[in-house]
């Protein structure tokens, strides 16, 4: 079985499934932050598969800063998946969608908004952390 079909399998119950040579690593933390968690605590993600509940451009630029090489989405936003094939790499997804949309449904994810007009995932990195910042010192 390949790492991302153990990934998708492993989904069930987490927000993402990391994996490679077999071995998973998984969060329950919602949007943008497993990722960037993983990447912010210096985890290794080179070669790895992911299967992950919503990946929006956000998402899909910090993958390819990790280096994860095969991503499945429940759901894919347009913006995430050109983010993937300007990179190259495999993806599989269940629902595509225009846009990742906020927790609220009231507006676009407030994520997938401060990456629009970036395609580089290490400006992307940088935008995201202010942004969670920005978040949790309103919280």
């Amino acid at each position: 079985m390949t790492d991302l079909k153990i990934a998708k399998k492993n989904l069930s119950g987490h927000t993402i499934c990391l994996c490679k040579d077999g071995e998973c690593i998984y969060s329950v933390r919602r949007g943008i932050s497993p990722i960037m968690g993983f990447i912010e605590s210096g985890v290794d993600l080179r070669g790895y598969s992911v299967a992950d509940v919503v990946v929006g451009k956000a998402a899909a630029l910090m993958f390819v800063k990790s280096g994860i090489t095969h991503v499945y989405a429940k759901t894919l936003s347009e913006y995430g998946k050109r983010i993937l094939e300007l990179y190259g790499l495999h993806y599989e997804y269940g629902i595509l969608t225009e846009r990742i949309i906020n927790r609220e449904g009231t507006d676009v994810c407030p994520m997938e908004k401060a990456v629009m007009d970036t395609d580089n995932p290490e400006e992307a990195y940088a935008v995201l952390k202010n942004k969670l910042a920005e978040i949790k010192s309103h919280n």
